[in-house]
């Protein structure tokens, strides 16, 4: 009866645990700190995920880009002597690529005033863009005052219709000034859209505006308008939060009224032309060398680092701000965004799982395996995710189930095992530890010599045992007394504990004799653990109970398992009759091999 109601009082402990996590977790998102600090982690996750499942997933062949690169950039202050280019540069390329029949040439770039200075020049990209109606121009938006800029007013062909639903106003998508293209521009192409990006709190850009507010009107992404004329969609609707274009191509939506990218890789995911080369093919007439272009979906961008319009995004650090709109659109394409879980069922998925490893950790009795449940646990709760992103693009949370799991563990492995285990591990501690140098007793030592065997023999995993003798030690009692040796014996063994890894087995075996078992371990790495502390014992002033600093040295025999014995016992006399081999011949040395 008695065991009954400790039992049942363990499950009402347990349950006020769970219950004050999640309370107090509640608690701290009040804290924009608290807030911030679980959103940058989970966004690193996210990096993380997102770095892994790009390399498994393929970008759309027929989207290219026409780079303006930093070979190109080069090629243009050798010929042109400045950047920008001239616009008649443009209108050349235009016409030059267009006899391949490409789908569409997208610009990525900002044509926004008239250059007075090269009016013939601006008149022939006009033309180009006119004569081709596949031609597409960027524009964006900004929240400059009139003062600055006077806000234009844009023809309503340039309006995004939306035929259902609205989208609610917020920082991300509303704007109050723009930077348009140049009027003649404008009159002769309604294919232009804007190319504004936003990064997160560290500097990341994950998500994308697909609509823009401005003016109580609404416009597109350029990538969006490219999208739409691809699959002939005049307008769009908004359905439970995402963008619809048709039954098979829907943008969903986050809670700011972006759309979060899937990465198909990092820079260079899609093919790169340089504009130099498009520029000599163009000179030398080379109508086989645009054929490349054919049914491509063309975007035009620089790349060159010093025209400073790189990216940091979850999978590169340094990306082309082209290849930000180019994934736009082979996710739209693809109709493969990723999708946030909301944060209710984040929550649900963490009391879930600390729940469920709460529980098993009431039931296992063994601390080891405790440990070994609950890292299984998350690594399939991360593995999980990690598919759940791949297969689904669904982002599910892994910061706050983590956190929470761990929290609800340790406190349950505090309430059931540390807090009733102190006295046991005390008093299994004192039985297995020799009073005066600390190391493990000899008890202890072939225990773990047992232990290692066992392993051995099951794994096959090695291991080495050192066997260490201070030289002349009786003779240094008779100098110098009981009380100076003990001391000689602590520093020794002191020397050996920081010598040896946390995996290491120091033990005192007997008198002025030591030994370290070192697991894991072949003959040679054994050589070179036992010449450390045979060299750190010699250079070492040892200070006696008088405070007399004095010199010592010590004689090192190794053995290791499989080469010297296959039994605790042969290799402790393995490693003796190398421990008395170096005695024999002079000793202050490692001996390995008689």
């Amino acid at each position: 009866m008695i065991e009954k109601y400790k039992k049942v009082l363990t499950y009402v402990v347990y349950t006020l645990i769970v219950v004050g996590i999640f309370t107090l977790l509640a608690w701290l998102g009040r804290f924009d700190s608290f807030r911030n600090f679980m959103e940058k982690i989970e966004l690193s996750s996210f990096d993380l995920r997102q770095s892994i499942v790009s390399k498994y997933k393929k970008p759309n062949k027929d989207i290219v880009i026409i780079a303006i690169d930093d070979a190109t950039y080069e090629y243009i202050m050798d010929k042109y002597g400045s950047w920008p280019i001239s616009r008649g540069i443009w209108a050349d390329t235009i016409n030059f690529v267009e006899l391949a029949k490409p789908k569409n040439i997208i610009f990525d770039l900002l044509f926004i005033k008239s250059n007075l200075n090269d009016i013939k020049a601006d008149s022939a990209f006009v033309k180009a863009v006119k004569d081709n109606d596949n031609i597409y121009l960027s524009m964006n938006f900004d929240n400059y005052n009139d003062k600055i800029r006077r806000s234009p007013v844009f023809n309503d062909k340039l309006k995004l219709k939306i035929k259902e639903g609205n989208i609610s106003d917020n920082p991300y998508i509303s704007y109050i000034n723009a930077r348009a293209v140049m009027p003649e521009l404008s009159e002769v192409t309604d294919n232009i859209g804007s190319i504004n990006v936003t990064r997160d709190s560290d500097g990341i850009i994950r998500n994308i505006t697909p609509i823009f507010r401005y003016k109580r009107d609404y416009y597109p992404n350029l990538s969006l308008k490219v999208a739409m004329d691809l699959f002939n969609v005049d307008n769009v609707s908004i359905v439970d939060n995402s963008i619809v274009l048709d039954s098979k191509h829907i943008i969903p939506l986050d809670f700011t009224k972006r759309a979060i990218l899937n990465w198909y890789g990092g820079a260079h995911t899609y093919e790169h032309i340089p504009l130099w080369e498009i520029i000599e093919a163009k000179k030398d007439n080379n109508i086989n060398y645009i054929q490349k272009f054919k049914d491509k979906i063309i975007y035009v961008g620089t790349t060159a680092t010093s025209l400073s319009d790189i990216k940091s995004v979850p999978v590169e650090y340094n990306l082309a701000g082209v290849e930000l709109h180019t994934t736009f659109l082979n996710n739209i394409i693809d109709n493969n965004f990723i999708k946030k879980l909301p944060m209710k069922y984040d929550f649900l998925i963490s009391i879930f799982l600390s729940i469920f490893v709460g529980y098993f950790v009431l039931k296992i009795t063994s601390v080891m395996k405790t440990i070994l449940f609950l890292s299984c646990v998350l690594v399939m709760y991360g593995v999980v995710s990690l598919l759940a992103m791949y297969y689904c693009n669904l982002w599910i949370a892994i910061v706050l189930p983590y956190v929470s799991t761990i929290t609800i563990f340790v406190l349950t492995y505090c309430e059931k095992y540390l807090l009733k285990s102190k006295d046991y591990e005390q008093t299994y501690k004192l039985a297995v530890t020799d009073g005066l140098t600390q190391l493990y007793n000899h008890r202890y030592f072939q225990e773990q010599m047992i232990s290692n065997i066992n392993t051995y023999e099951r794994y096959g995993i090695n291991f080495s045992l050192i066997l260490i003798d201070i030289d002349f030690f009786k003779k240094f009692n008779d100098t110098y007394g009981h009380q100076s040796g003990d001391c000689v014996l602590k520093q020794v063994a002191n020397i050996l504990k920081k010598n040896s890894r946390t995996s290491d087995i120091a033990c005192r075996y007997g008198g002025e004799e030591m030994a370290i078992i070192l697991t894991n371990t072949n003959k040679d790495e054994a050589i070179i653990t036992a010449n450390k502390v045979c060299n750190t014992v010699r250079d070492n002033k040892f200070i006696l109970a008088n405070g007399e600093k004095v010199n010592v040295t010590i004689s090192v025999g190794v053995a290791t398992v499989g080469l010297d014995g296959k039994k605790p016992q042969e290799i402790i006399e393995y490693a003796d009759k190398c421990l008395y081999f170096a005695k024999e011949h002079g000793r202050n040395q490692v001996v390995s091999n008689v």
